[in-house]
C-alpha cells in the first residue's frame, strides 16, 4: 500500500511540475509578444516624431505640394491613434497609407533639386529610411513571436492550460499585397 501511495504521489508531483512548466512556457511566449510589440512601438514613435520635421522642411519650399504633405499628416495621425490603441490590424492599414504618403513625398522631392540637396532634408530622409528598415525587422520578430504564441495555445496539452488561464491569440502585424507593393513613382508624376 505504501508503494502505491508513493507511486501516486510521484506521478502527481510529475504532473504538477509538467503543468507548471507548460504554464511558464505560455507566460514566456505571451511576454515575448509584448516585448516585440514594445520594440516596434519605440521605433514607430521615433518615426512619428521625425515626420513633422520632414514636413516642416518641405513646407519651406512654398511651391511644394500641400496635398501630399496633408496626406502624410493624416496617415501619421491615423497610425499614431492605432498604435496608442494597440489595434494591430488598424495599424497595418494606417502604416500602409503612411508608407504610400512618404513614397509620394520622396517622389515629389525629385522635382525640387534645392530641397533634395538640403542637408536637413537629407538627414531626415536618411533617419526615416533607417527607421523604416528597423520597423520592418522588428515587425518580422513580432510576427514570429505572435506565431509561436498562437501555435502554443492551440497545441495539446498547452491548450488546456491556455484556455484555463485565458491565454488568447494575438494579431499579426500584416499588410495586404496591395499595401506591400512598391510605390508606383511613375503614376505619382502623372
Amino acid at each position: 500500500m505504501a508503494v502505491t501511495s508513493s507511486l501516486w504521489t510521484g506521478v502527481l508531483l510529475v504532473a504538477v511540475l509538467y503543468a507548471v512548466m507548460l504554464y511558464n512556457g505560455l507566460v514566456e511566449v505571451k511576454h515575448a509578444v509584448s516585448k516585440h510589440w514594445a520594440n516596434i512601438d519605440v521605433l514607430l514613435k521615433q518615426r512619428y516624431d521625425e515626420l513633422p520635421k520632414l514636413i516642416e522642411t518641405c513646407k519651406q519650399y512654398q511651391q511644394f505640394e500641400a496635398s501630399t504633405l496633408q496626406r502624410v499628416t493624416q496617415a501619421r495621425a491615423q497610425a499614431l491613434d492605432a498604435r496608442l490603441r494597440q489595434d494591430v490590424p488598424a495599424l497595418g492599414q494606417a502604416e500602409a497609407a503612411l508608407r504610400t504618403g512618404l513614397g509620394q513625398v520622396f517622389a515629389v522631392v525629385e522635382r525640387y533639386p534645392e530641397l533634395h540637396a538640403n542637408e536637413s532634408f537629407q538627414t531626415l530622409m536618411s533617419r526615416i529610411t533607417a527607421l523604416e528598415n528597423a520597423i520592418a525587422d522588428r515587425r518580422e520578430l513580432y510576427n514570429e513571436a505572435v506565431n509561436i504564441n498562437n501555435v502554443r495555445i492551440e497545441k495539446f496539452p498547452d491548450l488546456v492550460l491556455a484556455r484555463a488561464f485565458k491565454f488568447g491569440p494575438q494579431s499579426l502585424l500584416d499588410f495586404t499585397d496591395a499595401e506591400k507593393a512598391d510605390v508606383d513613382v511613375k503614376a505619382l508624376f502623372s
